[in-house]
C-alpha cells in the first residue's frame, strides 16, 4: 500500500495524450512538479469515465497550479487511444494516460486486485520530490469528486509553503490556518 510520507518507486510506462505520439513516462519525469496518479479500474468501464470527465474539467485549474495528471488503468496505451477515439467523454480529455498492463505502477501504489489484474479506485498525490502527500482509495462503485481533489491540492501546497501552519477540515485557499503549539492542545 502507498504510505503518506514515502517516495515513488521507480516506473517506466507508455502514455497515451490526445493530440501526441505515443510517449514514455518515469519516475524522473514526475519530480521537480506535483503529479497526481489518478487510478482506475478499466477502460471501456461504467464509474470510471464519469470521474474522468470530472476531473478534466479541472485540469486546466491543476495545471493553473503546477500539477500534471496522470490517470492510470491496467489497460495498454493502445487501449486508451481507441477508448478515446470511440467515446465522446474521453476523447475530450487533455491528460495522459498511462498503460499499467505489466501491473508496474498498480504494484508500486500498492493497489492491484491480483485475483482480477484491474487496479483499485484510488488517487495519490505526489509533491515535487516524489512523495505521496495524500492519498484516497474507494469501492469500485463509489466515484471521487475533482473539486474536493483540487482542495485537498491548495492544502497540501499551501502547509509545503508554509511549514509551522496546518489546515483544518474544509480549508478553502485563504481561510484561517492554524499553528500547532502546545496552547492550542484542548482549546480547538
Amino acid at each position: 500500500m502507498g504510505i503518506i510520507g514515502s517516495s515513488i518507486k521507480p516506473f517506466k510506462a507508455t502514455a497515451f495524450q490526445k493530440g501526441k505520439e505515443f510517449f514514455d513516462v518515469t519516475d524522473s519525469d514526475v519530480k521537480g512538479k506535483w503529479a497526481i496518479f489518478f487510478f482506475y479500474p478499466a477502460d471501456f468501464t461504467f464509474v470510471c469515465p464519469t470521474e474522468l470527465e470530472d476531473l478534466g474539467k479541472q485540469y486546466q485549474t491543476l495545471k493553473g497550479m503546477d500539477v500534471e495528471v496522470y490517470a492510470v488503468s491496467t489497460d495498454t496505451h493502445f487501449s486508451h487511444k481507441a477508448w478515446s477515439d470511440t467515446s465522446d467523454k474521453i476523447g475530450k480529455l487533455e491528460f495522459p494516460f498511462l498503460g499499467d498492463q505489466l501491473h508496474t505502477l498498480s504494484n508500486n501504489f500498492g493497489v492491484l486486485r491480483e485475483e482480477m489484474g484491474l487496479a483499485d479506485r484510488a488517487t495519490f498525490v505526489v509533491d515535487p520530490d516524489g512523495v505521496i502527500q495524500l492519498m484516497e482509495i474507494t469501492s469500485e462503485g463509489v466515484g471521487r469528486n475533482a473539486s474536493e481533489l483540487v482542495r485537498k491540492i491548495k492544502a497540501a501546497q499551501y502547509v509545503r509553503a508554509n511549514p509551522g501552519q496546518v489546515c483544518p477540515a474544509a480549508w478553502e485557499e485563504g481561510g484561517e490556518t492554524l499553528a500547532p503549539s502546545l496552547d492550542l492542545v484542548g482549546k480547538i
